[in-house]
Protein backbone atom coordinates (compact mmCIF):
# COMPACT_ATOMS: atom_id res chain seq x y z
CA UNK A 1 0.00 0.00 0.00
CA UNK A 2 1.37 3.35 -0.61
CA UNK A 3 1.21 6.67 0.93
CA UNK A 4 -1.38 7.97 -1.00
CA UNK A 5 -3.50 5.12 -0.58
CA UNK A 6 -2.92 5.68 3.62
CA UNK A 7 -3.44 9.34 3.24
CA UNK A 8 -6.81 8.85 1.37
CA UNK A 9 -7.40 6.16 4.26
CA UNK A 10 -7.13 8.13 6.75
CA UNK A 11 -9.52 10.88 5.40
CA UNK A 12 -12.16 8.66 4.80
CA UNK A 13 -11.65 7.38 8.60
CA UNK A 14 -11.79 11.23 9.83
CA UNK A 15 -14.91 12.21 8.04
CA UNK A 16 -16.54 9.46 9.35
CA UNK A 17 -15.29 10.27 12.78
CA UNK A 18 -16.30 14.19 12.25
CA UNK A 19 -19.63 13.09 10.82
CA UNK A 20 -20.92 10.55 13.51
CA UNK A 21 -18.93 13.02 16.52
CA UNK A 22 -22.28 14.31 17.99
CA UNK A 23 -23.65 10.62 18.25
CA UNK A 24 -19.97 9.36 19.91
CA UNK A 25 -20.26 12.16 22.44
CA UNK A 26 -23.97 11.35 23.24
CA UNK A 27 -23.24 7.43 23.89
CA UNK A 28 -20.25 7.74 26.05
CA UNK A 29 -19.57 11.45 26.89
CA UNK A 30 -19.87 13.33 30.31
CA UNK A 31 -23.65 14.33 29.23
CA UNK A 32 -24.14 10.46 29.01
CA UNK A 33 -23.09 9.64 32.15
CA UNK A 34 -24.94 12.41 34.02
CA UNK A 35 -28.23 10.90 32.07
CA UNK A 36 -27.30 7.77 33.19
CA UNK A 37 -26.84 8.73 36.66
CA UNK A 38 -29.90 10.92 36.62
CA UNK A 39 -31.74 7.12 35.29
CA UNK A 40 -30.10 5.75 37.97
CA UNK A 41 -31.39 7.68 41.18
CA UNK A 42 -35.29 8.07 39.22
CA UNK A 43 -35.56 4.51 38.96
CA UNK A 44 -35.45 4.10 42.86
CA UNK A 45 -38.09 6.64 43.29
CA UNK A 46 -41.55 5.71 43.98
CA UNK A 47 -44.64 7.08 44.38
CA UNK A 48 -47.03 7.04 47.92
CA UNK A 49 -49.88 6.71 47.45
CA UNK A 50 -52.38 7.77 49.85
CA UNK A 51 -55.92 7.62 50.22
CA UNK A 52 -56.72 8.64 53.79
CA UNK A 53 -57.03 12.53 52.25
CA UNK A 54 -59.37 13.34 55.42
CA UNK A 55 -56.86 12.44 58.15
CA UNK A 56 -54.01 14.53 55.63
CA UNK A 57 -56.48 17.35 55.94
CA UNK A 58 -57.04 17.39 59.71
CA UNK A 59 -53.02 17.25 60.25
CA UNK A 60 -52.48 20.06 58.64
CA UNK A 61 -55.70 22.29 59.67
CA UNK A 62 -54.15 20.62 63.24
CA UNK A 63 -50.66 22.37 62.60
CA UNK A 64 -51.86 25.95 61.11
CA UNK A 65 -54.33 26.32 64.08
CA UNK A 66 -51.23 25.56 66.82
CA UNK A 67 -49.14 28.47 64.76
CA UNK A 68 -48.57 31.08 67.11
CA UNK A 69 -50.52 34.29 65.75
CA UNK A 70 -50.54 38.20 66.31
CA UNK A 71 -53.64 39.66 66.81
CA UNK A 72 -53.83 43.14 66.31
CA UNK A 73 -56.48 45.12 67.36
CA UNK A 74 -58.57 46.71 64.33
CA UNK A 75 -58.87 50.11 63.56
CA UNK A 76 -61.83 52.08 61.30
CA UNK A 77 -60.55 53.83 58.93
CA UNK A 78 -63.13 56.86 57.81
Amino acid sequence: MSWPWLALLAAAVAVVVAAEWPRLTGAVGTEARRRRQRGRRKARLHVIVNDDVDEFEESVRRDLESLPTTEEPRTRRP
